[in-house]
Parts: C-alpha cells; structure tokens; sequence
C-alpha cells in the first residue's frame, strides 16, 4: 500500500495534486524541489503518526523522509524535499495560552497573527522579530533560530525559547526544556529514544568538551551547525536540548508546540544617522554607538542609496497623497546628495528605545556627540517622516531593484555573512572587489552592529553563466568569511545552499560531531537529510532552479 493510502486509512489529510506539489516545491531560495506527497496534520498525535509510519516504512527499505514546513519563506531550500512534506500552517496554528511573561503557540501560526495576540493580551512580544515576519510562521523562526532588527539588543529566537513539544523520530512525543544534573541523570535512567538521546548527547558534549569550545563562533550571530556549545549552561547548570533543535531546520525532532519568552518593548524610539565615506572608520563610529545600547542599528550602502533616489516615486506611491508629499519632500537632501556625487559609501541608523521620548531622543544625542572627533557626518531624525524615509530605503530598495529589473530575481546564496565588526574595513571592500569579479547587480544592507550582512544578487538562473558564477563565487565569498572567522550564516541557516559549506567554518572532528548528532537523534536519516549533514554541493546544482 502506498504511502498515501496508508496516512489517509490513519486519517490524515494528504494531497497530491499538482497544485499541492507545486506549491511545496519551493521557498524563497534558489532551488526547486518536487515533493512525492503532502500531509498536513492536525495536532501532536498526527504528526507522531505519520513519523512512525515512515520510520516503519523505512526501516523496511523505502526510501522515504519527511521535511516540515511552515510558511514557505525560508531561504536556503529548507523546507525542500523530493518526499513528503509535513505541512504546519493549515490546521496547526492555535494559540492556546498567552500569559504576562509568556505565550504557548503551535508552530503553523504567524508570526504577524502572533504578535498580534500577545500585543493585545500581555503588551509584549517575541523580539527576535525577523525582516519576514508579515510573512514567516513560529515553526520557521524556530526551525532557523531567525532573527532581525531588534536581534542587536534582544537576541535571536533560541533565546525565547522555554520549553519545546517535539516529535522525536520513532514518532514518540515529548517535551525539551533546561533540565537540572538530578533530572538530566532521571531522564538518562529511564528507555526508549528520549533517554538514548540525552545519554549519548550528554557523554559526546563530555568527551569533546574542548573541541566543542574551540568551534564556538567568536560573533554574535550564528546559525550554522548545530548549537552543541550551548547545550550545557554553566552558569545555570542545566542542559538543553532545546538548543539543539532551535536551528536544526527539523533535522533532529518536529517541533508540535512552543513556549515562547515574552518581552515588553520601549515604547518610544528616536534615530540618528551617520553618512560614512571611509569604511576605515566604520569599528570605530560602530563600537562607539553600541556603547548607547541602540535597539536597532542598521546600515545601507551607495547602491542601496542610489536606488531609493531613482525609485523615489515607487517608494511613496502606496502611502497616500499626503504622506506622499510629506516623504517625498523629506527625500529632498538625499536627492541633492545624489546630484552632487556626495553619496556615502555607507548609511548608519541607530534607534534608541527608551520609556520616554525625551530620555530615547538624550541617547540619541548623546551617541550623536560621541562621534563628534570622527571625520564622519551624522545627523538625529527625530521627526516622523524623517525616519520613516530611512527605514524605507532600508527595508524596500532590494525590493524596488528586483521589481523594475526584468528577467532578474533574487538569488540567495551568499545573502547571510557575519564577520567581527574589527574586521569590516578589510572584509568588505574585499568583499566588494571579489563580487566585482562576476559583474553583478546587488546591494548591500545589514544589521552593523553585530556584523550581519545580507547581499542577495539580481540574477536570470535560466542563463547558465548565472548559474556558474553561483558554484563559483560561493566557496570564495564563504572562505573569506571563515579567514575573518565569521559565520556563513547568521539567522537564515544552512539548507542546501550552505550545508555543503560548513567545512570552512568547522574543522572535521567537529563536522564529525555534527553527524553523530543526527545519528543520536535521527538513526534512519528521515527527518530532513541532506541538511545541516550529509549535503553536497552537487545537490545545489541538483536543485537550482532552471527556469524563472
């Protein structure tokens, strides 16, 4: 009996139509990936179902395996698989609890829904606030450790992580959280999957406790590998598994139900803006900033700049006549810079958060007066309109680009890059020469305060020469990055594009542990190979798209 009769004898909703196939056959990556079948459970029980019906399928040698998905925005072919894809966002996006300091949530639900519920019910949200989050789901944040603006003061979502319900991959259920030494040596105690895991996870962090410390990636942001540093907290002394599965991209256990941190945000904000022409000066201007504990600092460069001047009259369509004509006169200056050739090499915004305006506005200032001594130009854009048009270069210019190019898309496959703020007057104008060498149409934008950069070029994937330059460019651009030892990727993970990659960050011992940490978890390899393990870079060329 095929797989599809079985599920649905047990139950289960599944579908394979074209639409369903087709719809699942992509994210917002590069490639392009044909599932055999999709299921969309209901709750816990089903998943759990439909994992042990696989695992006894497989053990019997069909070559099954399951991918979870969410919302689909992922961007590194995470959710892609030529088997079945568990789809979350139908039927499994209750939210069941919402506390003060906490929201119990299941892994379909949006992101925007989410904060929606917990802004009315408890004034607080999950912060890590990911640049898609109008169109990412929890079980992707979750599954990708995703972060975004307010990362810089708040943290990424592993941080906000309680406690986890998962399926493990014999479809037993259970739920992850911090355990203490007595539980952690109750729950070795007992059988069955769950208590193999934590034995052996326990004894590999022990054995290997040195190299492990060593892999540890000196930045801020990482979302490569798996996160066994974190597993053991000292200073708490407990030891969690949920910092395992934050980031696994559902290649250890399936991820049925959250408990999620809240956090009450500021309410008020105030900006400053520094133009900077020589990137020499930028670790100083960036640590100097940091020193005010900004919310947010973002950064934009001359493309970015050049781009939100020629669209001007895209950007300010959609707002209205009135604040049409308020943001389009606020672009006056930049408009003039342009005319002038005084575009900055790189824009810098700092938002300070604070419980009033006046005290958001006096750190504001006060960082305004700490770069006074640098050769930099730096202004507060305080006034509504004033940072709304800054926000809007930054957030819509990529967006701008890719609309009125045609036959060019975007093409994620370098668009992730974390390097030590040190290393920023080396590190890009390399990086600008190298991505030189293959002429091609990209900005660059990020979050400067921990060293996050996100590049993703135009390009025509039909066109073979594009499709070159991706196999490319994309060892070389990652081998920079491990020279500065940074981290190919600081919140979009690794999935296809970057999997093949993770020898440049990890020596082999450690890409050894990597595999045996699946192994502990995912003995029959179902639960969504050939990430963060066991990819190639021939699967990249595999599954690239070929046409757009």
């Amino acid at each position: 009996m095929s797989l599809k009769n079985t599920l649905a004898l047990l139950g289960i909703e599944v579908r394979d139509d074209a639409e369903a196939l087709t719809k699942n056959s992509r994210d917002t990556s590069i490639f392009e990936r044909k599932p055999q079948l999709i299921a969309y459970p209901k709750n816990t029980d089903e998943v759990g179902t439909i994992v042990a019906q696989v695992a006894r399928e497989r053990a019997a040698g069909a070559p099954l395996s399951i991918a979870p998905r969410a919302a689909g925005t992922d961007m590194s072919g995470g959710p892609l698989t030529d088997s079945l894809v568990l789809s979350f966002t139908e039927h499994m996006h209750a939210i069941p609890e919402v506390a003060p300091g906490y929201v119990v949530a299941e892994p379909g639900v949006f992101y925007r829904d989410l904060e929606k519920e917990t802004l009315a019910k408890a004034g607080a949200i999950i912060p890590s606030y990911p640049a898609s989050r109008e169109l990412c789901a929890l079980g992707g944040m979750i599954g990708n450790n995703s972060g975004g603006e307010l990362t810089l003061r708040y943290g990424k979502t592993a941080d906000y992580v309680e406690s986890l319900d998962v399926v493990l991959a014999d479809g037993s259920k259970t739920t992850l959280r911090p355990l203490s030494q007595s539980e952690l040596a109750q729950k070795e105690a007992e059988s069955g999957l769950e208590a193999d895991i934590y034995r052996k996870v326990h004894d590999l962090i022990l054995e290997n406790h040195d190299e492990i410390d060593r892999a540890r990636p000196i930045v801020t942001k990482n979302s490569a590998g798996y996160a066994l540093w974190d597993v053991w907290n000292d200073a708490k002394g407990t030891f969690d598994l949920t910092r395992l599965i934050v980031g696994s991209q559902g290649t250890l256990a399936l991820v049925t139900r959250a408990r999620m941190k809240l956090m009450r945000l500021k309410p008020h904000r105030a900006m400053m803006v520094v133009f900077l022409k020589d990137i020499h000066d930028l670790p100083d201007v960036v640590h100097r900033v940091m020193k005010f504990q900004p919310e947010s600092f973002e950064s934009y460069d001359d493309q970015t700049f050049k781009l939100a001047v020629r669209f001007l009259p895209q950007i300010v369509s959609h707002l209205g006549f009135v604040k049409m004509l308020q943001l389009a006169f606020a672009f006056l200056p930049e408009m003039g810079m342009v005319a002038t050739g005084g575009v900055p090499k790189l824009v810098l915004m700092a938002e300070f958060a604070e419980d009033t305006l006046e005290a958001a506005r006096e750190k504001a200032r006060e960082a305004r007066i700490a770069l006074t001594d640098l050769p930099v130009q730096s202004k507060l854009a305080f006034h509504e309109m004033d940072a709304k048009k800054y926000w809007t270069i930054r957030r819509e210019s990529f967006a701008l680009l890719r609309k009125n190019l045609r036959g060019f898309y975007a093409s994620p496959f370098i668009d992730d890059l974390v390097v030590p703020i040190e290393s920023y007057p080396e590190f890009i104008p390399t990086l600008n020469k190298l991505l030189k060498q293959y002429d091609l149409i990209y900005t660059i934008a990020g979050h400067i305060g921990n060293g996050n950069f996100h590049i993703i070029p135009l390009m025509n994937l039909s066109d073979e020469k594009a499709r070159h330059t991706i196999m490319e460019l994309t060892p070389k651009v990652y081998e920079l990055v491990a020279k500065f030892h940074g981290s190919t990727t600081g919140e979009h993970n690794d999935g296809i594009i970057r999997t093949p990659y993770l020898k440049t960050m990890f020596s082999p011992k450690m890409l050894e542990l990597f595999a045996e940490i699946k192994k502990i978890f995912d003995p029959l390899n179902i639960l969504n190979p050939g990430k963060k393990v066991g990819g190639t870079e021939a699967d990249i060329e595999k599954f690239m798209i070929k046409s757009q």
